[in-house]
């Protein structure tokens, strides 16, 4: 983010918050610049859309690191939350969905994960959605103890398309 410092800041008045946090109130810009020259700081604008201007009176070399460091610390504590793909096709056997079954049940095992359950259908395979909604329903058989329609079976071009969820409990 841009922060506008000194000079640089375009209001006449501004409101003040001190060193220690304290509001100092409504002063006009040149006043506020002293005070701050006078502590030896920088007039730091941190809500440039308010009326009047928010400003703070910091370090700004300070202020800055201590910003990067929040950031760092929201980063840290976000979930992240992977897609993983699986592929059928219309013909596929029922051995081989079993296989793939399992394989997406050990992927939602190891952690926060969604799977995108695509049927994908080549050439005339497309036109008979019958066909592709069949084996999505045979995928969600096999899954039907460990996982949920996040979003239920869509078509996408020539796809079908379903995203899935571990269960909660």
């Amino acid at each position: 983010m841009y922060y506008r410092v000194g000079r640089k800041i375009k209001a006449k008045q501004v409101r003040v918050i001190g060193e220690d946090g304290k509001q100092i109130g409504i002063l006009p810009l040149e006043e506020a610049l002293k005070i701050a020259d006078e502590k030896g700081l920088d007039l730091v604008e941190i809500v440039p859309n308010a009326d009047p201007p928010v400003c703070k009176i910091v370090d700004f070399g300070k202020f800055l690191y201590e910003q990067k460091k929040k950031e760092k610390e929201i980063k840290k504590s976000q979930k992240v939350i992977e897609v993983k793909e699986m592929q059928f096709s219309p013909t596929i056997q029922d051995h081989d969905i079993e296989i793939k079954a399992k394989k997406i049940i050990e992927w939602m095992k190891e952690g926060e994960v969604k799977v995108k359950l695509v049927v994908r259908g080549k050439g005339r395979e497309a036109l008979h959605t019958e066909v592709m909604n069949k084996v999505m329903d045979k995928v969600m058989q096999y899954l039907s103890d460990s996982a949920q329609f996040e979003k239920p079976p869509y078509k996408e071009g020539r796809n079908l398309v379903a995203v899935i969820t571990p269960k909660r409990k």
